[in-house]
Formats: structure tokens, C-alpha cells, sequence
């Protein structure tokens, strides 16, 4: 009895972390949002000259 007790605290332990990640995560990425966004529009402003630059246009 006393293993199943010891087993169902762990598995609670292990989901209390896990929701603890998650939810660092999701404040983070809200945090970078507009960071990433900043710096892939950038990327793609560039991709888009060199092309432009390659195509002649």
C-alpha cells in the first residue's frame, strides 16, 4: 500500500513540474513574441533584396 502511495506522489510531483515548465515557456514566448517576429521579418526583408538583387528586378 505504502508503494502505491509513494508511486501516485511522484507521478503528482512530475505533472506539478511539468505544468511549472509549460507555463514558463508560454510566458517567455509571449514575452519574445515580438522579438522573433522583429528579427524573421528582417530575415525575410533581406532574403527578399538578395533575391531581387540575384533576379535583376
Amino acid at each position: 500500500m505504502k508503494l502505491a502511495k509513494s508511486r501516485g506522489q511522484n507521478t503528482v510531483e512530475y505533472l506539478m513540474m511539468l505544468a511549472v515548465i509549460v507555463g514558463v515557456i508560454l510566458v517567455v514566448g509571449r514575452m519574445f513574441k515580438p522579438q522573433v517576429s522583429n528579427v524573421f521579418n528582417k530575415v525575410m526583408q533581406m532574403v527578399t533584396d538578395a533575391a531581387n538583387t540575384v533576379g535583376g528586378a
